[in-house]
């Protein structure tokens, strides 16, 4: 799951970044509108959790613009403001939850996997192939019955290889997907994480690799 933090308090987003990092997804961490409105328009987010009085462009304004877009990014507003008026304003304005600071983590939490569903295709809450069984929501991978401890990157690519369900998928579209804006393309971080991944899952090995196209469960 891709999350854009929009948030202008650097001490509260850089905790947001971190929790919601600890959840598995990969999180972007701005605090101003600009770099949120540039980033929004250069990758492809499931959720934007956006904090309504941003410096640079207002929140209100991103919000307003990427609704309009057409853009499959949930937004989750974040603000102080709580009262019925300003729920109801945000909401008009195209946001798709709100949640008044201050809040309980587990919340957020929940509430953007909530909205990440909202964003893609549904996904079955158990996803198998080749004796391979994930849990999506406990977050619990098992093949022919032996219980697997993956690592966040792990977890996020070999989900991303049974939603394919067999069609090949990049490793560019793997990068974008499963790791942050600060990924560097060229360190191998999509070979290194699929070479572990293979050596946890055992043999016979379930993940193919299509030279010049990708990887692909067989």
């Amino acid at each position: 799951m891709r999350v854009l933090v929009a948030e202008d308090e650097p001490v509260l987003a850089r905790m947001v970044g971190r929790g919601l990092r600890h959840a598995g997804m990969a999180v972007d961490v701005v605090l101003d509108g600009e770099e949120a409105r540039e980033l929004a328009e250069l990758a492809d987010y499931d959720v934007l959790v956006l904090d309504r009085d941003l410096p640079g462009v207002h929140g209100d304004t991103l919000c307003r613009t990427l609704a309009a877009s057409g853009a499959r990014t949930r937004i989750l507003m974040l603000t102080a403001a709580g009262t019925l008026e300003d729920r109801v304003r945000g909401l008009g304005l195209g946001a798709d939850d709100y949640l008044c600071k201050p809040f309980e983590f587990p919340e957020l939490v929940a509430r953007i996997q909530a909205l990440s569903r909202r964003a893609a295709p549904a996904v079955p809450p158990r996803l198998q192939h080749a004796g391979i069984t994930v849990d999506t929501a406990r977050r619990h991978v098992t093949r022919e019955g032996r219980t697997l401890t993956l690592t966040p990157k792990e977890f996020a690519v070999l989900r991303i290889l049974l939603e394919a369900d067999g069609a090949p998928v990049s490793a560019e579209a793997l990068l974008e997907r499963a790791w942050d804006a600060h990924a560097d393309p060229f360190t191998g971080a999509v070979r290194v994480t699929m070479s572990k991944l293979r050596g946890k899952l055992g043999a016979p090995d379930p993940i193919q690799t299509i030279p010049g196209i990708g990887y692909a469960l067989c």
